[in-house]
C-alpha cells in the first residue's frame, strides 16, 4: 500500500471515528478500538497507536475533557489495544480478529473502570468498591464488545472486500487481454 493510502484511509478512519463519537450512539458503542485493529493490521504500528489517540482527541474536543487520570486510562487503553494489532497482523483470520476485538474489550474494561474506581469519588478504595465500580459498568461493557466486534468486521470485511474485488477485476481484466 503507498504512503498516500495510508494517509488517505488514515484520515477517512479518523473522520469515522469522529463523527461515531459526536453523533448520538449507544455508551462506548464507537468504532475506536476496530479503529486500533485495522490500523495496526493494515496501515502499521504507527498509525495504530496515533489514530485512535487522534480520533480521540479531536472528539474530546468538542464532548469535553475530564479527569486527567482517568483519560490517561482511556488514552492508555487503546494503546494497549494498538499494540494487540501486532498479532492480529502475523496471524490475521477472522478467528484472531474476533478474538482480538473481544480481548480489547476487555482491556478497555479493566482499565477504565479501574481508573474510574481509583480517580473518582464515586466508589469507596476497597475492594467492595472496585466490584461494585466494575459491575455497575457491566451495560457499558455489553455497549463496547457489541461495538468493537461491529466495527471491526466492517472495517476488516470492507477492507477485505475492495481487494478481492480489486484482485478479481484486475484478473478479468488481465484475462481478457490475454485472449
Amino acid at each position: 500500500m503507498t504512503a498516500k493510502n495510508k494517509i488517505v484511509i488514515a484520515f477517512i478512519l479518523i473522520v469515522l471515528g469522529v463523527t461515531c463519537r459526536l453523533l448520538p450512539h449507544w455508551w462506548n458503542f464507537t468504532p475506536l478500538a476496530a479503529i486500533a485493529l485495522f490500523s495496526g493490521v493494515y496501515l502499521g504500528w504507527r498509525y495504530a497507536l496515533v489514530l485512535p489517540l487522534l480520533t480521540m482527541l479531536s472528539s474530546d474536543i468538542f464532548i469535553g475533557f475530564y479527569e486527567w487520570p482517568v483519560m490517561l486510562a482511556v488514552y492508555g487503553s487503546f494503546i494497549l489495544i494498538g499494540l494487540i494489532s501486532w498479532g492480529v497482523k502475523k496471524y490475521k483470520s477472522v478467528e484472531t480478529i474476533f478474538a482480538a476485538s473481544i480481548i480489547a474489550s476487555v482491556i478497555f474494561f479493566l482499565v477504565t473502570n479501574y481508573a474510574v474506581w481509583q480517580f473518582s469519588p464515586w466508589y469507596e478504595k476497597s475492594l467492595a468498591g472496585l466490584l461494585e465500580s466494575y459491575t455497575l459498568a457491566l451495560p457499558f461493557f455489553r455497549n463496547t464488545l457489541l461495538g468493537d466486534l461491529f466495527y471491526s468486521a466492517v472495517l476488516f470485511g470492507a477492507y477485505e472486500a475492495v481487494v478481492f474485488w480489486v484482485l478479481n477485476r484486475k484478473s478479468v481484466n488481465f484475462l481478457a487481454k490475454v485472449s
